[in-house]
């Protein structure tokens, strides 16, 4: 997936963006591109846009379907991932196991040794969002300890939060390429709601 141009330096950095299916993913694709709003369809398969930041590496954002039938074909998507992007629905507290689950299992693939990664708390705008922190606490993402990775609320709908996980993108892209010490003072990552900071 990924491209390195002579001197060994990547020009481009592929961003992988999973989650159970109705967390928003496509929607937030289409947020983070600076579009408005998009009336979106269940995916199948996958979209696939190209993010430039003026001064950045190009990001290759690839949205996969997250419905149950196609989660068997996720591990396709991972070779060759430098950052993953996990979507959660805030307002789905039954699903958060099953969330949990399939998260577990994709940082379990060989592919994903190192692979720092983004869990996006989308639908925060909805009044009956979780509140980050009981999140964190339900998900357990401290055990994750041999990757970096960051807890932001957002919303695809407002744009709340939305800056904030551009920025953690270029942190999370430097951790993949230097380590992630600067992230080790948080256990192994951190968690930020933008409302709060």
């Amino acid at each position: 997936m990924g491209s390195v141009n002579s001197r060994g330096h990547k020009t481009k950095v592929q961003v992988v963006i999973m989650g159970l299916d109705s967390a928003g993913k496509t929607t937030l694709l289409y947020r983070l591109k600076g579009y408005q709003l998009v009336k979106t369809v269940p995916t199948i398969g996958f979209n696939v846009e190209a993010l430039e930041v003026l001064g950045y590496t190009p990001l290759i954002l690839w949205d996969v379907g997250g419905q149950a039938q196609l989660r068997p074909s996720w591990k396709d998507y991972l070779e060759g991932t430098d950052i993953l992007v996990y979507v959660l629905d805030s307002t789905d507290a039954a699903r958060l196991p099953e969330a949990m689950e399939e998260l577990t299992n994709i940082l379990r693939d060989p592919n994903m040794v190192d692979v720092p990664f983004l869990v996006l708390a989308n639908k925060q705008d909805v009044s009956d969002a979780l509140p980050l922190l009981e999140i964190r606490n339900r998900l357990g993402l401290e055990r994750f300890q041999d990757h970096c990775w960051e807890l932001l609320a957002c919303s695809a709908i407002t744009g709340q939060g939305l800056p904030e996980a551009l920025k953690s993108l270029r942190s999370l892209q430097k951790s993949h390429n230097h380590g992630c010490l600067h992230l080790r003072a948080h256990r192994g990552g951190r968690a930020r709601n933008p409302d709060q900071d």
